[in-house]
């Protein structure tokens, strides 16, 4: 789940931009995908922002009836319903999307899956929960989880999962695809600069109201109040998740919601992961890699990406980045 320890740091009011024009950000906020959608488009023209800002809205509502799950007349919903019994022919945009997912299993070894919506959820974490799960019951709860039995068929465009019993879903992949397609749209509409953060999926588009690059602000995950980093972006996504505010503890030990979908058990040694690069739906994915995977793991991957960047911030709350990110400043006392 992303939290929105993202920070955009907006000029208020009229500015003049380097252009001349008499520029205003107009930001509309709403619930869209089960999550807080923030749009915002820069221009000297009111009505033209407001028809970018409703495009987008429209976008982003078109794209959650294409992978909506918990639609019964969804595409995704017929490809679970069809699960062990045969292929399901599927829009080619929805067949891309779930392509370019099973690459990003390949290249995680599976701590990103997007058949992890097969899991039984024996880990809950709304007070309910009074003991642990046994190592059995944690074992069942992700035997339906395998990437390697979404087959495609590109020539028929069909989508089958092998097993009875097997879901797919994209909570982890979904709200980037969506702010990605949003925000290439309204970058067509005569704006001068437009932002989508998807709850702390984010990427920008042009300049601010000022002219500027967008600047944003990495928090603390634990004191949101305290910025430990901040960026200056230019068409690029931010996508930033968090751990602590879901969790369940035993025996003095605390376990997270993040759960990894290759062993059923939450995963442990990170608060929060940004990730940083040009692409939305790619930042998505990968920041639910990078928790799976673990600091030294997950560094290792992004280490190799070209163009692509992380902001680690470890459960002892101290801060790590990627080898070629360069941070405009650093906050020195993270002990809050």
């Amino acid at each position: 789940m992303k939290y929105l320890w993202i920070f955009l740091v907006l000029a208020e009011g009229m500015f003049f931009s380097a252009k001349g024009q008499n520029n205003q950000s107009y930001t509309d906020v709403l619930l869209l995908m089960g999550s807080r959608f923030e749009i915002t488009a820069v221009s000297s023209d009111k009505d033209k922002a407001q028809q970018a800002i409703q495009a987008g809205i429209t976008e982003i509502q078109r794209i959650e009836d294409l992978i909506s799950s918990w639609d019964p007349n969804s595409q995704t919903s017929a490809i679970v319903a069809n699960a062990g019994i045969g292929p399901v022919q599927v829009d080619q945009e929805l067949f891309n999307l779930i392509r370019r997912s099973l690459k990003i299993s390949r290249l995680t070894h599976g701590a990103f899956d997007i058949s992890y919506a097969s899991m039984d959820k024996i880990w809950k974490f709304d007070g309910s929960m009074t003991d642990m799960p046994d190592s059995a019951t944690v074992a069942a709860s992700v035997s339906k989880i395998n990437f390697n039995n979404i087959i495609l068929d590109a020539k028929n465009r069909t989508v089958f999962l092998k097993e009875k019993g097997m879901k797919i879903g994209f909570g982890a992949i979904g709200k980037g695809y969506a702010a990605n397609k949003a925000l290439s749209l309204l970058s067509t509409m005569g704006l001068d600069g437009a932002l989508v953060n998807a709850s702390g999926d984010l990427i920008s588009w042009g300049k601010d109201a000022g002219g500027k690059e967008w600047k944003i602000g990495i928090a603390n995950p634990k004191n949101k109040e305290q910025i430990y980093s901040w960026l200056t972006i230019s068409e690029t996504a931010v996508v930033t998740s968090g751990n602590y505010e879901k969790f369940v503890e035993f025996k003095g030990e605390r376990y997270s919601h993040i759960i990894d979908p290759r062993t059923g058990y939450p995963v442990k040694g990170l608060s929060s992961v940004s990730i940083i690069c040009p692409d939305a739906e790619l930042a998505d994915a990968l920041a639910t890699s990078v928790f799976v995977l673990g600091k030294e793991k997950g560094l290792e991957l992004i280490n190799q990406l070209n163009g692509i960047e992380c902001i680690l911030v470890t459960d002892d709350q101290k801060l790590i980045t990627s080898q070629h990110l360069q941070l405009e400043y650093q906050e020195t006392n993270n002990k809050n």
